[in-house]
């Protein structure tokens, strides 16, 4: 799945078991934690598509890092995968894929693929903003809204054009499908309903911005 964020839950005992950099080579987008507990911080932030516990770095069964990700899962079922030292055996796990070592990437990579949400031409994600516009569904920092196909489509340029400032008629033109920008207040009331589809505080945004007197701009 491109695009597709993978948060792995990796230690350092056991360097030779690090599969951070090689599904970056994949083509994943990898964020990498030390523990549990940084792996829960930083949930609701990332918003990741799954998550990969290689309890052999760890030195554990993983089992109670996998079962507090499962109670801390904001809406949808989060994936998990388990990796486990070889010949080590859990009687009962909350993963919903478990490894044990020793294994190639590419069979971790074809047992995450399954578990991704969509096929990947479809999903755009950047930063905690995960949008398929395929279902136009839209996630973002635990929550999860269906949009309407004009909604979707102002997302995604926003998303194509993040950290830019793009001027009202130019959005209007490029949504809309027309030259007439004689009137923009429609582009105006997206915006709230895009804001409240992804921001916490939509009166307090953090992602979409409005530039006073030019247009938008989204920070992700």
């Amino acid at each position: 799945m491109t695009n597709a964020l993978i948060l792995i839950v990796e230690g350092k005992k056991n360097e030779r078991s690090s599969f951070a950099a090689p599904l970056q080579k994949k083509g994943f987008n990898v964020v990498s934690v030390l523990n549990g507990t940084e792996a829960l911080a930083r949930l609701p932030e990332l918003g990741p598509d799954l998550v990969v516990v290689n309890a052999a770095s760890l030195g554990s069964t993983g089992l109670r890092i996998c079962q507090s990700l499962r109670d801390k899962q904001l809406d949808e079922h989060l994936p998990i995968v388990l990796i486990l030292d070889e010949g080590r055996l859990v009687e009962k796990s909350v993963a919903d894929a478990v490894l044990n070592l020793p294994f190639t990437v590419q069979k971790l990579v074809n047992r995450l693929k399954p578990l991704l949400p969509g096929d990947g031409t479809h999903v755009l994600h950047f930063g905690p903003i995960r949008l398929d516009t395929e279902h136009r569904r839209v996630k973002c920092l635990g929550k999860s809204a269906r949009l309407t196909p004009r909604l979707s489509s102002l997302l995604q340029v926003l998303l194509q054009h993040r950290g830019e400032v793009i001027e009202r008629e130019e959005l209007f033109k490029k949504v809309w499908d027309t030259n007439y920008t004689g009137d923009t207040r429609t582009l105006d009331v997206h915006i709230s309903w895009l804001r409240h589809a992804l921001e916490i505080d939509p009166l307090h945004p953090r992602f979409l911005h409005t530039v006073r007197g030019v247009g938008y701009r989204l920070d992700v």
